[in-house]
């Protein structure tokens, strides 16, 4: 099995066709289907369907597109580390932030790359800190931002800090003190994610230890829509002070730190242990630490920095 195999491989697929594919990768469209051929040989699998309608994926090719994938951006990795030794940064980087970070630290951290990483092309990724997980370990994403230092397979992990959860609701309202005890939630209509959520599993969690029950009135995923929903009036919601700063600055919404040590989470950024980082990589990385530790050293991100291991 050759590299090019592989690239022409993801070329069909992102073509849908030998005609569309030939075209764009400039191969003769008999030598790419010959090629395709000899690698499902080689596989040992058929790969695609023929159809009057271009080139089907089967079983077995869907899975190999996703290794495929992988294979070809740790060439680039490597290419780019090597001619990185002679360099600046630069070249492609993807990390991955959940959304409550992504508002606090998305525009510093993209001013930052841009003034010192001129040449690194930087990709964000949003997403529940379990999918983020899940994509660093099979090498989609350089590093991210995740939420508890629980041991993982694959995962380095640096704590970061620690934050409190905070209970929001729309500002005119009933008024808020700085802080309440848990216990008093259970007097208040909210607005939370899914039970699958991360956030919500602390929520939960700290409840039962309590023998607390909640008056959820609505599950919402979308971080936009439940801070909207609390605007209006409809429910508040228990978050993050650094996803409200924006609004509670506004006067849009106030919020008031949960006195429970259940409620609080650890900030971490993770990479994999075993997949090379490239130069890029291990910059951006580490510029996005120093985003985070100064967004908390300045108070924009009300939180308590843990002291780095060693």
């Amino acid at each position: 099995m050759e590299l090019r195999q592989i690239r022409y491989f993801v070329g069909v697929c992102e073509a849908g066709s030998l005609l569309k594919a030939s075209a764009r990768l400039h191969i003769a469209q008999p030598a790419l289907g010959q090629q395709m051929a000899d690698l499902e040989h080689h596989l040992g699998a058929k790969l695609f369907v023929r159809t009057s309608r271009g080139m089907v994926l089967t079983d077995a090719g869907r899975q190999f597109l996703e290794h495929a994938k992988v294979l070809l951006t740790d060439v680039e990795r490597a290419r780019s580390a090597v001619h990185a030794l002679s360099s600046s940064p630069q070249g492609d980087v993807v990390i991955g932030l959940p959304t409550t970070v992504a508002l606090a630290v998305t525009v510093p951290l993209l001013q930052a790359c841009r003034e010192r990483y001129p040449n690194v092309r930087l990709k964000i990724v949003e997403a529940y800190s379990g999918f983020l997980g899940e994509w660093l370990r099979s090498g989609r994403l350089d590093s991210a931002i995740l939420f508890g230092d629980a041991p993982e397979v694959g995962l380095a992990k640096e704590a970061l800090l620690d934050e409190q959860l905070a209970l929001v609701t729309v500002h005119g309202g009933r008024a808020l003190p700085k802080q309440v005890p848990l216990k008093r939630l259970v007097h208040w209509p909210l607005i939370l994610p899914g039970r699958e959520h991360g956030l919500r599993r602390i929520i939960d969690e700290a409840c039962a230890a309590e023998s607390l029950t909640l008056d959820v009135v609505a599950e919402i995923d979308s971080l936009t829509s439940v801070k909207r929903a609390v605007e209006a009036g409809v429910g508040s919601t228990v978050l993050s002070l650094a996803s409200v700063s924006e609004e509670v600055h506004a006067g849009r919404l106030q919020a008031a730190t949960i006195t429970s040590a259940n409620t609080s989470r650890r900030v971490v950024c993770a990479t994999h242990m075993a997949r090379p980082s490239t130069v890029a990589g291990t910059a951006v990385t580490r510029l996005l630490t120093e985003a985070i530790r100064g967004l908390v050293q300045t108070g924009t991100w009300p939180a308590r920095l843990v002291k780095p291991a060693g």
